[in-house]
């Protein structure tokens, strides 16, 4: 269920990228604007992640599709580490799957370089700004989400919590780093990218932001 989560995830975000910004897309066409672009990419990833939450499938494995979130949930004890250890094999394999899967019949559009498989990498402010940009969504997308689960008001709506931080994220803090937030969905972009640029950003940032998230608010 972790695995198919972030391939499914992975599925609607290639097939966004390749409606909103190949070059010979319609849609990309009728919206010249590269941050509205971006809200509309992240809508559809904010809508997706509400739908995997609360889904059967989400509601069943705790939707975490994250290796960083399985790692802070671990943490906490919230997890054992036996169910760990398959939660992220299953999340790397997943996205990378998800991936192939929508790509395969665009293939070529795909690699386009303004698609690219939905690559995470730095913008142009540099390594140094994504890296302190992917901590930065990391610790306060976990840290949101603890302060919302402990509050038996608003639990019931973490999802939605959830898919909002992404497009604010998205439309926001993407030009910067990619907004990654997971190390299984970047590394799921770079194989058939084969771009490895600052991949160490992707790895690193999101797992320790949010243990550490984890310890001041879990």
């Amino acid at each position: 269920m972790e695995g198919a989560e972030l391939g499914i995830f992975m599925i609607a975000a290639l097939w966004l990228a390749l409606l909103l910004e190949h070059p010979r897309s319609r849609l990309h066409k009728a919206i010249a604007s590269a941050l509205l672009r971006r809200f509309f990419f992240g809508l559809g990833i904010g809508l997706t992640v509400v739908f995997l939450i609360y889904c059967t499938w989400g509601r069943q494995s705790g939707a975490q599709f994250n290796p960083a979130v399985t790692l802070a949930m671990l943490s906490l004890h919230c997890i054992q580490p036996w169910d760990a250890f398959f939660y992220i094999i299953a999340q790397f394999i997943g996205g990378l799957l998800g991936v192939v899967i929508a790509a395969t019949p665009f293939w070529k559009a795909s690699g386009h370089k303004d698609v690219k498989f939905v690559v995470t990498e730095p913008g142009k402010p540099g390594v140094a700004v994504a890296f302190a940009a992917e901590f930065v969504i990391c610790f306060f997308l976990m840290a949101a989400l603890r302060l919302v689960y402990q509050s038996d008001l608003l639990k019931p709506s973490i999802g939605y919590f959830a898919g909002l931080l992404l497009l604010i994220y998205i439309t926001f803090e993407s030009p910067l780093s990619g907004m990654s937030l997971n190390p299984a969905r970047t590394v799921a972009s770079a194989i058939p990218a084969r771009s490895w640029n600052a991949i160490w950003i992707y790895l690193v940032a999101p797992p320790l932001a949010m243990w550490l998230a984890a310890l001041l608010f879990g």
